[in-house]
């Protein structure tokens, strides 16, 4: 089971790959939308900004936040390295419940790009 300091570095790693994209990917990480990722396993979530091509974590709490985020992603620690480490496609793992994504239709529709 992956640690709240791997998640975190997964976080922080997912950033640095959407602050070098490119194309559509880089336009689609433009947003400027709160964002919470809830580690399921761990019970714990790291909320912050999806701003300017980057995911910026502002804190980590128990639980589900009570301030909901804009952008909401709910997974398994496990799942979240994996994805980052490309060894877990995004497409497979929503289908088949393993990864939540939660999002106004516009947002859904840009973020399509990215995941």
């Amino acid at each position: 089971m992956a640690t709240t300091e791997e998640c975190r570095a997964a976080l922080d790693k997912l950033s640095d790959n959407l602050a070098r994209a490119e194309g559509d990917v880089h336009a689609a990480a433009a947003l400027d939308r709160s964002l919470s990722c809830h580690i399921t396993d761990l019970d714990v979530t790291f909320s912050g900004r999806l701003r300017g091509g980057r995911v910026e974590v502002h804190d980590t709490v128990p639980g589900v936040p009570a301030e909901r985020a804009q952008i909401r992603l709910a997974m398994a620690g496990d799942d979240l390295v994996a994805l980052v480490g490309g060894e877990l496609n995004f497409a497979k793992a929503w289908a088949s419940g393993r990864v939540r994504v939660e999002a106004g239709f516009r947002d859904l529709l840009r973020l399509r790009t990215l995941l």
